[in-house]
């Protein structure tokens, strides 16, 4: 759902992709859907990669527990960070095999982390600076 007053920026003449800093997608005749923030994406390859459909995708995974997705400086690849859960065994490798099974040729992440935590603020959003 959009902040009330997001659907007034065309009757204003402003731009609404300039001046809200989400990423959105609405189907003719259908809802709006939010895809990710616009400081999260990742151009990689000349492609448009939204962290938050990686993350969905990777936490499906048996053995993940969390996961965070950052684009990686400097080259345009993208990085997983990865908590596996408890009694599990995964190496990179085979996540980033099983990823690359799930998501397109340019999305999936060829650096994988595996950390024990991922800092987070006290309402449990995933400080990304803190890991790029």
């Amino acid at each position: 759902m959009l902040d009330g007053g997001h659907w007034h920026f065309h009757r204003r003449g402003r731009d609404p992709e300039r001046l809200v800093p989400d990423r959105r997608h609405r189907p003719p005749g259908r809802y709006c859907y939010i895809v990710d923030r616009a400081k999260d994406m990742i151009v990689r390859g000349g492609f448009n990669v939204y962290p938050r459909e990686l993350e969905e995708v990777t936490m499906t995974h048996r053995a993940v527990s969390l996961v965070a997705v950052v684009g990686v400086p400097h080259g345009e690849e993208i990085k997983a960070f990865v908590i596996k859960q408890d009694g599990t065994e995964l190496s990179g490798q085979e996540l980033v095999s099983w990823c690359k099974e799930r998501m397109a040729g340019y999305e999936y992440p060829r650096i994988v982390e595996f950390r024990t935590s991922i800092p987070m603020t006290s309402t449990g959003k995933i400080l990304k600076r803190e890991l790029a």
